[in-house]
């Protein structure tokens, strides 16, 4: 089936296989009262901007060259071409801006994202934590989108994106190009999973999804509640550059072995960060995970990687730029996912 074509006229979405357990993620039991006392209310897109905050506080805001200027020196491995869409209905006077991310080495796929096609400015930083989908395709996520199309024949069932952000795009370009009946976008940030739920619409009224079923909601992975609704549902989980922060690394191992089914595998994306990598990478056998670490995966990638270390060293440090793929599993794999 074609998953790529546009204007398709807009589907009944299908029934979610979980059930009311993942249904959109717009009931009020996802609601931040309802959430009350059962989770903490910090989460990574809020303690990522924080520290993003702590840094720019210390440089001298106030002039208009750092205003203007993006804070991610390095921000694309020019994995997607990006085109701003023209709104054919005159009548919408939202502010909303929609790009069309299309795969530059696979541009029979593509993706309808909400962007502002401008620099991330210092002031939306400081002002705020959320911000994040107003221009941020990070490059971890970037790289794992692009490995996933790389790879769309290995995924199969249920397939889920954990701190996917504002845009979830690496899960949007497996529901989009690969043969699988479900994918779960997930953040712990609700505002980020109000902007998922818009993309999703987006994609799904363009025709982009097929037969399979694309849901939003929030996921905290130190949260219970979230965690046991999903628990042992997926074939695959990805997450991308989500092991910086020490309070959640943890977390982020135990909900990936309650969350994976048996057989499942977990796609991770991260730079290595000082020690952050290690560390994750630690846990996670402690947690009895068999891991598989990769630097080399992905020829397209890894030829922008050595260019830029001959290029780019003012604006490209490979410790928190490039991002490395650790792949974990319950029980050894016969096949590497690089092959």
């Amino acid at each position: 089936m074609d998953r790529d074509s546009s204007g398709a006229a807009e589907r009944t979405e299908p029934a979610s296989p979980l059930g009311k357990n993942i249904h959109e993620d717009t009931r009020a039991a996802d609601s931040h009262a309802s959430r009350a006392g059962t989770c903490r209310n910090t989460d990574v897109a809020r303690a990522r901007w924080t520290l993003l905050r702590q840094v720019l506080r210390q440089k001298q805001v106030e002039s208009p060259e750092v205003k203007q200027v993006s804070v991610r020196r390095f921000a694309t491995f020019d994995l997607f071409s990006r085109k701003r869409l023209v709104a054919r209905d005159h009548s919408d006077t939202s502010d909303d801006q929609w790009v069309e991310y299309r795969s530059v080495y696979f541009p029979e796929y593509s993706a309808l994202l909400r962007d502002n096609l401008g620099p991330l400015r210092v002031n939306e930083v400081l002002n705020s934590f959320d911000n994040t989908g107003n221009v941020c395709v990070w490059p971890s996520e970037e790289v794992m989108a692009h490995y996933c199309l790389q790879k769309r024949d290995m995924f199969k069932g249920a397939v889920c994106e954990l701190g996917g952000g504002m845009t979830c795009l690496g899960g949007l370009m497996v529901a989009i190009c690969a043969d699988v009946t479900e994918v779960l976008l997930s953040d712990g940030n609700e505002k980020s999973i109000q902007n998922v739920r818009g993309l999703v619409e987006k994609n799904r009224q363009a025709g982009k999804f097929g037969s399979t079923y694309v849901s939003s909601r929030v996921v905290r992975w130190d949260c219970e509640m979230d965690i046991s609704a999903l628990e042992g549902h997926f074939d695959f989980i990805m997450c991308a550059d989500c092991l910086f922060l020490d309070q959640y690394r943890a977390s982020l191992v135990d909900a990936i072995r309650r969350l994976l089914q048996p057989s499942g595998m977990a796609l991770v994306f991260a730079p290595q960060r000082g020690e952050t990598l290690r560390l994750f990478c630690q846990l996670a056998q402690q947690a009895g995970f068999c891991i598989s670490q990769h630097q080399q995966y992905d020829a397209q990638v890894w030829d922008v990687h050595l260019k830029m270390l001959r290029e780019g060293k003012e604006v490209y440090d490979e410790n928190i730029h490039y991002p490395h793929l650790i792949t974990l599993t319950k029980e050894p794999q016969p096949v590497s996912p690089t092959q």
